[in-house]
């Protein structure tokens, strides 16, 4: 079978524990699950509970730590578990609880990684799916948290962190993610918080279940426990968090994140930020040259986009132009210094924008785009052979069979042109 094959656990294993912000005693039991489930959660104490997929479209808070949710019922404090299951790649499991809240067992995800290798892995008759970083990809949140995510053949994590206590101040370091590394490098590392903080947390609810068995306390001197298990212990428990969020892309993750300051919230931005990425991405895949000439009535020599490389229905698209020295234009225009002419960097433009329309006019093989206006053109730099053109064009409004966008045109990262324009769409 494949490498990347599906798994889920051998057999059923349950965990007994505590919730580290209800305090609240629970079981956690997981089933082995079939190919193409996913990470579901179920709450048991509850009738008529529904199952909750551990995927992002279900996240419902990042406020020291990851909670998921559906129906108005939740599951709190998910990312060391789903930690462990990402990456000991365990794909399909189905997790009951008997409380609102994961356990929080050592505060680290050793004791998770440790029950799943007990039971061991079944693979399964299906391909895993991966979520890969195929561009670079940058998140900042407004609490100081920022991102970047780039391709990488496996999966990595650099991060630093910084706190103005004695303990900890400014860590940083690389880690690889896979089976024995995560295991050896980073479960054994505990959540940790500040005593200062424990009262206000409580009022809140929040953190009514920490203690010194499993969180690292740090009071105005220093470490309240009896000692560290890592002397970067605090980063290294950032990075499985990191692992743990990331999971909820719902596949295997493939790239090279760096982090500054990371936190759920910001990790959490980074991941849907992949997937909208990797979303436009597969719809653009879809949009190969045949079906461009489905789509737009033109045909050589003036079918001027080569290629759709993203796409948003109804609201974006990233189309592209390879110029070579082999275009007709260049016969007759500049022939001793060959640009290509400002009207067909528009018309491209144009054909780029008539492709976003396709999904807001029903069967598009039965409609043509009429261009009525262009507005505020600007030519910026000219466009010789061998530059490849990314045309971005986005809707400002669609109105009837009336639309209005604006749209741009890029060689190497620069704007070559700029302009504004209206369609109207009309019957073949």
């Amino acid at each position: 079978m494949a490498e990347r094959n599906q798994h889920t656990i051998a057999r059923e294993v349950a965990i007994d524990g505590i919730g580290v912000h209800t305090g609240k005693p629970t079981t956690l039991t997981m089933k082995p699950a079939p190919p193409d489930t996913g990470v579901v959660f179920t709450r048991t104490d509850l009738t008529g509970a529904p199952p909750i997929p551990a995927n992002l479209e279900h996240v419902t808070a990042t406020e020291l730590g990851t909670n998921v949710g559906a129906g108005g019922v939740d599951v709190l404090t998910v990312e060391h578990l789903l930690a462990a299951l990402g990456a000991l790649e365990v794909d399909n499991v189905k997790i009951e609880l008997d409380a609102p809240e994961v356990p929080i067992l050592d505060g680290s995800f050793a004791p998770y990684v440790s029950a799943i290798r007990e039971v061991g892995r079944e693979v399964q008759k299906a391909e895993a799916m991966v979520v890969q970083v195929r561009e670079p990809i940058s998140v900042e949140d407004d609490q100081g948290a920022s991102y970047v995510a780039l391709p990488d053949d496996g999966f990595r994590i650099s991060a630093t962190i910084e706190f103005g206590h004695v303990a900890i101040g400014r860590q940083n370091g690389g880690f690889v993610i896979d089976h024995q590394r995560f295991a050896r490098d980073l479960a054994p590392a505990r959540t940790f918080g500040f005593q200062a903080d424990a009262a206000s947390l409580r009022a809140r609810g929040l953190a009514r279940g920490a203690s010194l068995a499993n969180t690292i306390v740090l009071d105005g001197d220093g470490v309240m426990n009896d000692g560290l298990r890592y002397p970067d212990e605090f980063l290294r428990h950032k990075v499985g968090d990191i692992v743990g969020d990331l999971a909820l892309l719902g596949g295997r993750f493939q790239g090279y994140v760096v982090a500054e300051c990371p936190s759920h919230r910001g990790n959490i931005a980074l991941a849907r930020a992949i997937q909208a990425a990797n979303d436009r991405r597969r719809r653009a895949d879809g949009l190969d040259v045949t079906r461009i000439m489905e789509v737009l009535p033109h045909r050589y020599p003036f079918l001027l986009v080569d290629r759709v490389v993203e796409f948003e229905p109804g609201k974006r698209i990233v189309g592209l132009k390879n110029v070579t020295i082999n275009e007709p234009f260049f016969r007759g225009h500049f022939p001793d210094h060959p640009i290509m002419p400002g009207v067909l960097i528009i018309e491209a433009m144009g054909q780029v924008g008539g492709l976003l329309l396709m999904d807001s006019v029903g069967d598009p093989r039965d409609k043509v785009v009429y261009f009525m206006a262009l507005n505020n053109v600007k030519w910026r730099k000219p466009v010789t052979p061998g530059d490849q053109v990314l045309f971005e064009v986005e809707m400002v409004n669609l109105r009837r069979s009336v639309c209005k966008m604006k749209g741009k045109g890029m060689v190497d990262g620069k704007v070559v042109a700029e302009a504004e324009m209206m369609a109207r769409i009309v019957d073949r």
